[in-house]
């Protein structure tokens, strides 16, 4: 068991990479080819998934339904509840036991991802200790020690109490961690299905206290007796890990950063809480007239069809729940077809608003847009919250497809950001004045929506585009992040949204990275790496090498083959390449292979005119360019000094060559050159004859690849007459020679290039714009007067200022995801 935890932290994919490598290494020379073909890295083609990267003709993938019940004690902050699970074998093997998820497990004092926590380490970044300095003590914070704390006063993980098949007979079951073992009385044929029930109970974690994608959060300043709670419940029971045609098993243990690999399946949900409680969950509310009044269920169908969101449970009315409390219980009943996982949020400070989304014309039906937060939220969620949502399916639905569920709801609570199917939690809040009022910051309004395109973004990609979240976190974050920068900007281009490759040079170039293709618990810097580095990566290739049309028709292709599907790295490159009808595979290596970045010096320009062999006109340029040499000094010195020459001294004494330079032309050179011309084919000499007449200037343009990433130069050209000029030149021009490359630049005789600019709009994410202009530019600083400060407060400046800078890299990186999502 050891032997095989330990192995949790190699690499997946650049194992191969490393290979890869070693299989291209010279023995003669030093050419490295990086247009070489992916084949021997990514996984060979078959039945399941095609070399066109669409699923194959035997594709195939498990299905998971589950019947839950469950009871929330709000006093007690626990949750019991039993579910029953009907497991449908599509796969064409055996099985002989299931692996159960036990993400609750994670909290236990015991874990692997306790157990294993290094403090922030040296040389990564981390909240104990400063990145990189081996010598400087280890600290540990407030949050640290009240983490400690809350864990020695609180049990947390599971209590599983019964697991079942369905004629109540108990089941062997094995706990490893954060996954269960269940064994089957006998195996589970091809084609057949499993119904067995688990009975389990855990206490929910106080997410100020440990963190975590869910918990609850405390109130105690509301007018209750005892204060209210929220509470966010996801990860919250055990569920099947997925099976798959390129893994079997994903049973990886959960270490907080990876995420999920789930099946999809129905779900039917019945959820007891207090009776003044407003829940929102995963699904449809089945049970409508049970929970809410005929005035509320009035008002959600009003908003069907409103311009603006309406209330469903208005804020007096969540105020009134706030007072109060009460010792009845409602249940509310929620179905959900087709998903991967279920989260609710349950509160009695809950307001609640809605807005239906129609799409694809008016025989569509209405998705429900929904927003549930407490009076915390205030103006900033009235305005905004549900508006995101809405905006969020209309961009994404043009990049992949129609949004296939009925709810798209949005949920304030303790966690930052963090996705389910059909339900999203989103933290920013409004800020309590001291005369009652609540106001909002710009950045907080910013966040806001932000936040919301981001997580609702999510539904599409992992919730329906089914990537494994544990293995490779670009996949979902990636992805998400570049189209929530599209979404972003067409929201309002005044605000800075998502990811341009301008952002990420500072990571770029830094030595503390790893490829993108590697497993997320082992990524030294998750933020750049997830988010910013793919986002940029998709931003490059869709405005700079493929193209908007292009792009965008792959990606749609990608989307809509995988909706409802397990795609895989390999899937997405080559879906992309094969409609895109573009060689991407030295893309993909550059990019999410290796760590290599982009740097492209414009080293040398070189300026030439036609030798066109005529003494008339060859000689008299030459004369020109001999004229054009500064006088030398030995010749201004000794007139200064007064001295005089032999020959003026000598007038007498003179020849033909005193009256004429070395550029005179004679009969000889004239001879010359009619003998040259004959001695040309007819079309060699039309050739020259054109040239001769255009006289056109001719430039040679070298260029050093400093940071090994090939890419398309970018070129902005300059000219005497005060034209300026773009010209793109494809990234295959480092094919035989990706070090230096020289390109031929060719202009009419009045266009004479004054300077020339690479990646003039710093679309490359080259990291060194300053060898990119020719001639060399004086660097833009500036002089800064200042007066010398305490080494104290030195320290404390270099510290804050390596936290601004971490922040802007890596939107706040953490090893908890939902704390990097909320900084993004």
């Amino acid at each position: 068991m050891t032997g095989k935890l330990a192995l949790l932290a190699l690499l997946a994919l650049p194992v191969a990479a490393d290979s890869f490598a070693t299989a291209i290494k010279q023995t003669k020379g030093d050419f490295e080819d990086k247009f070489r073909q992916l084949d021997e890295v990514l996984p060979t083609p078959n039945v399941y998934r095609s070399a066109a990267g669409e699923p194959g003709e035997q594709y195939w993938q498990q299905r998971v339904d589950y019947d839950i019940k469950v009871s929330l004690d709000e006093k007690n902050r626990r949750i019991s509840a039993s579910e029953v699970i009907t497991y449908h074998n599509n796969s064409p093997y055996k099985l002989k036991y299931l692996w159960v998820q036990l993400d609750q497990n994670i909290f236990k004092k015991d874990s692997i991802a306790n157990a294993a926590n290094d403090f922030g380490g040296i040389g990564r970044r981390g909240p104990y200790t400063k990145a990189g300095d081996a010598n400087t003590p280890a600290k540990i914070s407030f949050g640290e020690l009240r983490r400690q704390q809350y864990m020695e006063d609180v049990k947390l993980g599971y209590d599983i109490q019964a697991v079942k098949d369905d004629d109540g007979k108990p089941l062997k079951f094995t706990i490893v961690g954060t996954q269960m073992r269940i064994d089957l009385p006998k195996p589970l044929k091809s084609g057949a299905d499993v119904e067995f029930q688990i009975d389990f109970a855990f206490n929910i974690n106080e997410v100020a206290s440990v963190s975590g994608r869910s918990g609850y959060e405390h109130f105690p300043d509301d007018a209750r007796e005892g204060g209210n709670d929220i509470f966010l419940l996801a990860q919250w029971f055990p569920r099947l890990h997925a099976f798959t045609d390129y893994e079997a098993w994903t049973n990886k243990e959960f270490l907080g950063r990876g995420e999920f690999t789930l099946e999809f399946g129905d779900y039917e949900v019945e959820i007891d809480v207090p009776a003044d409680h407003i829940v929102s969950a995963t699904g449809v509310l089945t049970n409508p007239k049970a929970v809410l009044t005929k005035t509320q269920r009035q008002r959600l169908e009003q908003a069907k069809t409103a311009k603006r969101p309406v209330f469903v449970v208005t804020e007096e009315e969540a105020l009134e729940n706030e007072k109060a409390g009460t010792n009845k219980r409602k249940t509310w009943k929620f179905s959900a077809e087709n998903v991967r996982d279920f989260a609710w949020g349950s509160s009695r400070k809950f307001m609640w608003d809605a807005k239906g989304y129609q799409q694809g014309g008016d025989e569509m039906p209405f998705v429900m847009a929904m927003s549930f937060y407490p009076k915390e939220g205030g103006d900033l969620w009235k305005k905004y919250s549900t508006e995101s949502v809405v905006h969020t399916m209309e961009v994404y639905s043009r990049f992949s497809f129609d949004y296939p569920y009925p709810t798209a709801k949005s949920v304030n609570g303790p966690v930052g950001g963090m996705e389910y199917p059909m339900i999203t939690f989103n933290g920013p809040r409004t800020e309590l004045q001291d005369d009652g009022s609540r106001t909002y910051s710009q950045a907080e309004k910013r966040y806001l929506i932000g936040v919301v395109i981001h997580e609702v973004g999510h539904i599409y990609f992992p919730m329906i585009v089914n990537s494994d979240e544990r293995q490779w976190t670009w996949m979902d974050e990636g992805l998400n992040s570049f189209l929530d920068g599209v979404a972003g900007r067409e929201w309002d281009p005044n605000i800075p949204w998502g990811v341009e490759p301008r952002d990420i040079v500072g990571y770029m170039k830094s030595e503390n990275q790893v490829p993108i293709m590697t497993q997320s618990d082992s990524v030294l810097r998750l933020g750049p790496n997830a988010y910013t580095k793919p986002a940029a990566a998709l931003n490059i290739l869709r405005e700079v090498i493929l193209g908007r049309e292009l792009f965008d028709f792959a990606f749609k292709e990608y989307s809509e083959r995988w909706r409802f599907k397990r795609p895989t790295p390999s899937d997405f490159f080559r879906t992309m390449e094969e409609a895109s009808g573009v060689d991407l595979d030295w893309f993909w290596r550059g990019w999410f292979y290796t760590t290599d970045h982009v740097d492209i010096s414009l080293d040398k320009v070189y300026q030439m005119r036609l030798d066109t062999h005529d003494p008339d006109i060859d000689y008299g340029r030459l004369r020109q360019i001999e004229q054009d040499k500064p006088t030398s000094y030995f010749v201004e010195r000794n007139k200064a000094e007064g001295k005089t020459l032999w020959i003026d001294k000598n007038p007498d004494v003179s020849d033909f060559y005193d009256e004429n330079d070395r550029f005179t032309v004679t009969n000889k050179e004239r001879n010359k050159y009619q003998k040259f011309l004959k001695g040309l084919e007819p079309w060699e000499r039309k050739v020259l004859a054109r040239a001769v007449k255009e006289d056109k200037n001719y430039y040679v343009l070298e260029f050093s690849n400093i940071g090994g990433l090939v890419m398309p130069i970018l070129l902005e050209l300059t000219y005497a007459d005060g034209s300026v000029e773009e010209q793109y030149v494809p990234a295959e021009i480092w094919r035989r020679s990706p070090k230096k490359v020289r390109k031929l630049i060719v202009t009419d005789k009045n266009k004479q290039l004054v300077s020339v600019t690479v990646d003039p709009h710093w679309e490359t994410a080259d990291v060194d714009m300053e060898n990119n202009h020719y001639p060399r530019r004086i660097i833009p600083s500036r002089v800064e007067a200042y007066k010398k400060k305490k080494s104290s407060d030195k320290v404390r400046r270099d510290i804050m200022q390596d936290i601004k800078t971490e922040l802007k890299t890596d939107k706040k990186e953490d090893d908890n995801k939902s704390e990097s999502k909320e900084e993004k």
